[in-house]
């Protein structure tokens, strides 16, 4: 039985994202798990995460996950989701600035408080809550998802890749901002899926079937 690691390095809502894995992917073993050899073994490797972009890199440091971490997007399936996608930059805005890990080129960038919709009306930060998502590519993650599928964000932070290419789908919240990328065999979305309704099931299903190409 091939197993799906969860990548747990205390932050985030890793019991509802494993559950939602283990749903669509009963013939998979799904596991929470924090152990460098785990994540090293694992045949997919799902990297959630909220809060803060500090908070995620010092637990990593602490935990010795940086590497394992890494290491896993660069050689199996791999999924980031809202935080887990953020840090693969390699650096943030946030807290007068941090180095995350590096990944891809970029900056991780502040909404701003004078974000406004198309009738002049003042939006809140933190994004929260269901959104439209518009596909750029043809990606398997997107098999049977309409284009245009809403899925649901809490986010006061974008991902500003300096690779255009990365970018698999984009948002509007007062802008248009990156809200899945997809290289090789990394897909990350700042959305949670896990939180997403059936469209968010879907993505995860696909994940589970997908072999990184």
């Amino acid at each position: 039985m091939s197993q799906i690691v969860v990548i747990d390095y205390g932050m985030g809502n890793l019991r509802s994202v494993a559950k939602a894995v283990e749903h669509v992917a009963p013939d998979q073993s799904v596991i929470i798990s924090s152990d460098a050899g785990e994540i090293a073994n694992a045949e997919r490797v799902v990297f959630p995460g909220q809060g803060a972009a500090r908070d995620c890199m010092r637990e990593l440091e602490d935990r010795n996950l940086t590497q394992v971490v890494l290491s896993a997007a660069k050689e199996k399936p791999f999924l980031g989701i809202c935080m887990g996608m953020q840090v693969l930059l390699n650096h943030s805005e946030e807290n007068n600035g941090i180095e995350c890990l590096g990944l891809y080129q970029g900056n991780v960038r502040f909404f701003g408080n004078n974000l406004k919709n198309t009738a002049g009306e003042k939006l809140k930060i933190p994004h929260m809550g269901w959104n439209q998502v518009a596909q750029k590519n043809d990606h398997p993650l997107w098999e049977n998802i309409k284009d245009q599928s809403r899925f649901y964000f809490v986010h006061s932070y974008f991902m500003d890749p300096q690779e255009k290419n990365l970018v698999a789908a984009t948002s509007d919240y007062g802008m248009e901002f990156v809200s899945a990328i997809a290289k090789d065999n990394v897909f990350a979305v700042q959305f949670h899926p896990e939180k997403s309704a059936q469209d968010g099931l879907q993505l995860l299903k696909n994940f589970t079937r997908w072999n990184g190409n």
